[in-house]
């Protein structure tokens, strides 16, 4: 007030940090649910002149999967025997518990189909995997 009278602003005057600040909340939100969106199986698959694992390493986890699908482990009972889901998740969350660090492995068939191979590795990151390697064999050359 001036002399009992509202000064008015001019429009040059006008204060834009609050607009600011709602911007940035909302960049932060953005930024905060944008990963949540996504989906998917991380996976490090190898170039392509792979190299075969270190030895040295801990004894793998590795869970094979055959033509019909069907899952059996290389840990646990008896390894030529088919398991279900839920014990493939509590062997493989009880390994990883016990002996942290432990590298996991997916040896899927060539006949078997794309989803059976997803769907077990979906199973391991979810018994605790934090990374999921794939078997392969060597190409033969001709």
């Amino acid at each position: 007030m001036v002399n009992g009278r509202v000064r008015k602003r001019p429009i040059s005057e006008i204060n834009v940090v609050p607009y600011i600040d709602v911007m940035l909340v909302l960049l932060i939100i953005f930024m905060v649910t944008a990963p949540l969106m996504t989906q998917g199986v991380k996976v490090d698959l190898p170039q392509a002149n792979a190299e075969s694992v270190d030895s040295n390493e801990k004894e793998p986890l590795e869970l094979t999967i055959d033509s019909n699908g069907d899952y059996y482990m290389n840990v646990g009972g008896d390894p030529k025997q088919a398991i279900d889901s839920d014990t493939v998740m509590q062997r493989t969350s009880t390994i990883l518990r016990l002996q942290p660090g432990t590298p996991v492995y997916v040896r899927g068939d060539a006949n078997v189909d794309y989803g059976s191979v997803v769907r077990a590795m979906v199973l391991l990151q979810q018994a605790g995997a934090p990374s999921v390697g794939l078997i392969t064999s060597t190409p033969e050359k001709n």
